[in-house]
């Protein structure tokens, strides 16, 4: 290639450099949806534990754990519900302690700042929660069920007792 020829020749290698970055341009929209969607996730998921999640447990620890326990019949049952009512409780400040590891983390990814989640933390999260709540389900609840079904009273007092729980105070003021 003569001297005369150079010029050309490195427009053309210009261009193969920017044939090169506008293929990684081109990534973009594949790669901007799973960022929106990690947004979302956890924009409700700070929604879900900040509303819910937090709220579920105290309705467990002061309604349904104590209507349990006052409805045992015998020392043996109540040996039992306050073991179990003891692992949900001490379960359940775990998942909140893992939780609150979290939850800086889940306000930067909501703003777009990848890279500060403890992934090993949240992986943590879920599996100690889906086992939570499976014994919950399977041993506890059915429990409860058996024990505060024997008196039909006391699963309306408890049914009253969180109708009542999360009512607007404000609806039950009185004005003079």
């Amino acid at each position: 290639m003569s001297q005369t020829d150079q010029p050309i020749a490195d427009f053309s290698q210009c261009h193969e450099g920017i044939f090169k970055k506008l293929d990684q341009l081109s990534e973009l929209p594949a790669l901007l949806e799973p960022a929106q969607r990690a947004r979302e996730v956890a924009e409700k998921s700070l929604e879900f534990f900040r509303e819910a999640i937090f709220e579920h447990h105290l309705d467990e620890e002061r309604e349904l754990f104590t209507a349990v326990l006052e409805s045992a019949l015998d020392d043996a049952e109540r040996f039992k519900v306050q073991s179990m009512n003891k692992r949900l409780t001490d379960e359940h400040r775990e998942l909140e302690k893992i939780w609150k590891s979290l939850e800086s983390g889940l306000k930067k990814v909501v703003k777009g700042q990848f890279g500060e989640v403890n992934v090993t933390d949240l992986s943590r999260l879920v599996s100690q929660y889906r086992a939570h709540a499976q014994f919950e389900e399977q041993e506890y609840l059915p429990l409860a069920q058996q024990i505060l079904g024997r008196n039909g009273n006391h699963m309306a007092a408890l049914g009253l007792s969180l109708h009542m729980r999360h009512q607007n105070p404000t609806a039950f003021q009185f004005y003079v």
